[in-house]
C-alpha cells in the first residue's frame, strides 16, 4: 500500500460494551473457532487495495448497502440488516443486488469479500460468515475495529430494496427518517456520509443536479458555480453511462475530512451532500468535522460500529455460508 494511503487511514482501537439483544456481537467472537481470521480478511483487503484503490470507497458502500437495506420496520416483518445479502448472485437476476439502487455497487467490493471469505475457508471451513467477512473487509480499509457474530441471511429480493437507500437527491428530512428507521441519528448520518470523501459516482446520478433542478433554476443553486462548470465539462448532457466523477476532486484516494470542508464551498456532489450544510439542524456538525479530522475520525469509527449492528441476525438465526454469492 501507497506511503498516502498508509498515512491517510483511520486508527481507532473502540472498547465497546455490547448490551441486550447485540449481546452476541463481540470484536473477539471467533477468538477459538478461528483466531487468525481477521489476520487473513486484512491479507486479502490490503492485497485488493494494492491493485486498485476502487477496493476501499466500494467495500464501505457494499457495507452500507447491505446493512441499509433489509431492517425491522415492523412488529411482525423481520427484515434482516448486515446479513450478506447484497452478496447473493441470482441467475433470474432478482436478487438484492440487482435491485436499481444496487447496480452502481462496484464489482471490486464484491470481489473483496468473495476473496476473503475464500482465503478464510481454507484456514476455517464453515466457521465465519460472510456478513462478518464483509464487516472486517470494511473495517480494514479504513483500520476500524468491528463486532463480529453475525450470520447470513436466508433471503436476498430486488423489490425490498427501493426506498431503502438514500437517493442523490434526498433533503434532509428524507435522509433523516432513513436513517432513524435504521436507530442512526443525525450526528450519525453525517458522519456516515463522510465516506464520500473518497470514491466516484456516475454522471447520470447528477445530471438532474446540473441540467434539470428546477423551471427557474436548471443548475441547483446550492452548487459552487464554479464546481458546477467543473462537473458539466466532466458531464456533459450526452455523457456516457460508464463515465464518472471523484466524490471529492481534491483528495479522492484519501480518507481525511475534505469532504466536509468541500460542503463549507457548496461542492458537495450530490443534493443529499449539500445539504447536510445548508440545514441549520445538521450545519453544525458538518463545521466541527471539517475543522477537526480526529474528531471526524472517532465519529465515523462510533457510527460504523452502530451501522454494523443494524437488524443483525446471530446465535442459530441465518447460515454460514459457504460460498458468498449463494445459499447454502
Amino acid at each position: 500500500m501507497g506511503a498516502e494511503l498508509c498515512r491517510s487511514l483511520l486508527v481507532v482501537v473502540m472498547v465497546v460494551v455490547v448490551v441486550s439483544g447485540e449481546a452476541q456481537l463481540r470484536p473477539n467472537f471467533y477468538q477459538f473457532a478461528c483466531p487468525e481470521v481477521e489476520s487473513i480478511v486484512r491479507q486479502a483487503v490490503m492485497k485488493k487495495v494494492r491493485q486498485t484503490f476502487v477496493t476501499v470507497p466500494a467495500t464501505l458502500r457494499l457495507f452500507f448497502h447491505d446493512c441499509f437495506v433489509e431492517v425491522k420496520f415492523m412488529v411482525f416483518l423481520d427484515l434482516q440488516g448486515c446479513d450478506a445479502s447484497v452478496m447473493i448472485a441470482s441467475p433470474r437476476r432478482d436478487a438484492e443486488k440487482d435491485a436499481p439502487d444496487n447496480l452502481s455497487l462496484a464489482g471490486d467490493g464484491f470481489d473483496t469479500v468473495i476473496k476473503a471469505k475464500q482465503a478464510v475457508e481454507a484456514r476455517c471451513p464453515g466457521v465465519v460468515s460472510c456478513a462478518d467477512v464483509l464487516a472486517i473487509a470494511a473495517r480494514d480499509v479504513v483500520v476500524l475495529v468491528s463486532e463480529l457474530g453475525r450470520r447470513d441471511g436466508l433471503i436476498s429480493q430486488a423489490r425490498r430494496v427501493a426506498g431503502r437507500l438514500p437517493g442523490p437527491d434526498f433533503n434532509l428530512n428524507l435522509l433523516a427518517d432513513l436513517f432513524r428507521m435504521n436507530n442512526l441519528t443525525t450526528h450519525d448520518m453525517v458522519a456516515l456520509s463522510g465516506a464520500h470523501t473518497v470514491g466516484f459516482s456516475h454522471c447520470s446520478r447528477l445530471a438532474k443536479r446540473l441540467y434539470t433542478f428546477g423551471p427557474s433554476s436548471p443548475v441547483d443553486p446550492s452548487l459552487n458555480l464554479a464546481y458546477a462548470r467543473l462537473l458539466m465539462r466532466a458531464c456533459p448532457r450526452d455523457v456516457g453511462p460508464t463515465i464518472a466523477v471523484n466524490m471529492d476532486p481534491f483528495t479522492p484516494t484519501v480518507f481525511d475530512n475534505v469532504y466536509y470542508r468541500n460542503l463549507l464551498k457548496g461542492e458537495g456532489l450530490f443534493t443529499s451532500d449539500q445539504v447536510l450544510f445548508s440545514n441549520l439542524l445538521s450545519r453544525p456538525v458538518v463545521k466541527k468535522f471539517a475543522a477537526d479530522q480526529s474528531s471526524f475520525f472517532m465519529a465515523f469509527a462510533a457510527s460504523m460500529v452502530k451501522l454494523g449492528r443494524v437488524g443483525v441476525k446471530t446465535g442459530h438465526q441465518g447460515e454460514i455460508r459457504k460460498d458468498c454469492t449463494a445459499f447454502n
